[in-house]
């Protein structure tokens, strides 16, 4: 899998934040949710939706568990943390630099 904004792609897709509420004590349950996050966008891109998951932060001061995607809509995330029924909190445009 390649890495989000890694080399320079000609179709390279917007990235989006998917936030998540995830108790200070529940690290398992962040990685989980990554892990969770990564099978939907393989499965919403076979079904011929591109998602790409690209990384997960957890931040337990802000119980806040952070998704970072490529994909082409906000939409696509959402479809994607339902698919795997991840409460999501909020899908918004983000922009990253390596």
């Amino acid at each position: 899998m390649r890495p989000c904004r890694g080399a320079p792609t000609v179709n390279q897709m917007p990235e989006y934040l998917l936030e998540l509420y995830v108790a200070r004590g529940d690290a398992r349950v962040a990685a989980d949710g990554g892990q969770s996050a990564r099978v939907a966008a393989e499965e919403l891109t076979r079904r011929g939706t591109p998602v790409h998951y690209c990384r997960s932060i957890f931040v337990p001061s802000e119980e806040t568990c952070f998704v970072l995607f490529e994909a082409e809509s906000a939409d696509a995330v959402r479809d994607a943390a339902r698919l795997v029924a991840l409460p999501c909190e909020r899908v918004s445009a983000a922009f990253t630099q390596s």
